[in-house]
């Protein structure tokens, strides 16, 4: 039996996050610690588990084997590093840390102790997804000139999203820190670690956070991705990726996807065939801790989008295009 531990419900994630983890039969969720009293006494209520209000004493119980982090990103370095300590194995919602020297220190504490770790990438386990890397690997595209990668929803514009999303000292940033995590992490993945970003943010509806985000990166081979994010759009501006290289164009929805290669057998058209799904971030945390499977989100992947998100905001604040 995994013994899970709920640490904080600062997350719009969280009651999801615990969700899945108690639909596993060898699964339990055994408390819940939240560094706002009211909020977590709720969640711990609703879920039927204790709540603790000292962090240390969470940690310091026999019954805990692992952790679920959804705590308010400024205090992710605290909660991870306090936590891997402990030798609580982690699993934690995007994005590790807003900078690379908290980044660090997490990963430092985590290699040091031995737990199993896994950060939540959903995107990388979805089948048109997997199937852009795949014929990337394979060459169907020729030599990739641009990426463009779009994550949006209109949790602004409809007013759904919780107040607390707005603050910047918590939050430390806005739709590119939260909702942009998945682009960024797209772009590493497909297309490795850029050499500068440049980064337009905009307030639409007067947030202190921005609203609606883009971020532009150039490589050493002359090749541009795109990262876009918004909290203000409607539904008519689903999640995107598009690839376009030498040899052909891949154009990538949320259920669907469609090819154009003039690479070895000419083809254009709707794609037929997609890899496997892999299974979901939790499964996967799961199986690395009981039965020592791979965790391909591990520490270095989550170290990896703080990197782009801490070049994205230096360029934001600094009105300018930066080094990575």
């Amino acid at each position: 039996m995994l013994r899970v531990a709920i640490l904080s419900a600062w997350h719009v994630h969280a009651n999801g996050y615990a969700q899945e983890f108690a639909n596993y039969p060898d699964v339990t969720l055994t408390a819940m610690w939240d560094d706002n009293p009211d909020r977590g006494a709720a969640f711990a209520e609703k879920w039927n588990i204790p709540y603790e209000h000292n962090l240390d004493a969470l940690l310091a119980r026999k019954d805990v084997d692992a952790v679920c982090i959804n705590a308010a990103t400024n205090i992710h370095r605290e909660v991870l590093v306090k936590a891997a300590k402990a030798e609580k194995h982690i699993f934690t919602e995007k994005v590790l840390a807003a900078t690379n020297a908290e980044a660090r220190r997490i990963r430092e504490a985590v290699l040091a102790s031995g737990i199993k770790f896994c950060i939540s990438y959903p995107h990388r386990c979805m089948p048109q997804n997997l199937y852009a890397k795949k014929i990337m690997d394979e060459g169907l595209l020729g030599d990739i000139t641009l990426m463009r990668v779009r994550n949006a929803h209109n949790g602004t514009s409809k007013n759904w999203l919780p107040a607390h999303f707005y603050d910047i000292v918590s939050c430390c940033g806005g739709a590119m820190m939260d909702l942009g995590a998945h682009p960024m992490y797209l772009v590493r993945w497909l297309m490795g670690k850029p050499k500068t970003m440049q980064s337009t943010f905009t307030n639409v509806y007067g947030k202190p956070v921005e609203e609606n985000a883009v971020c532009v990166m150039a490589y050493d081979n002359g090749a541009i991705a795109i990262s876009e994010t918004s909290f203000v759009s409607e539904r008519g501006s689903p999640f995107s990726l598009e690839l376009y290289g030498t040899e052909g164009t891949l154009m990538v929805g949320s259920n669907q996807a469609f090819l154009s290669t003039t690479k070895e057998t000419a083809y254009e058209g709707k794609v037929e065939e997609y890899p496997e799904a892999l299974p979901g971030p939790i499964p996967m945390f799961i199986a690395g801790v009981t039965k020592d499977e791979p965790i391909i989100f591990d520490i270095e992947e989550a170290v990896a989008l703080t990197e782009m998100m801490d070049a994205a905001y230096s360029s934001h604040k600094q009105g300018k295009k930066v080094l990575l």
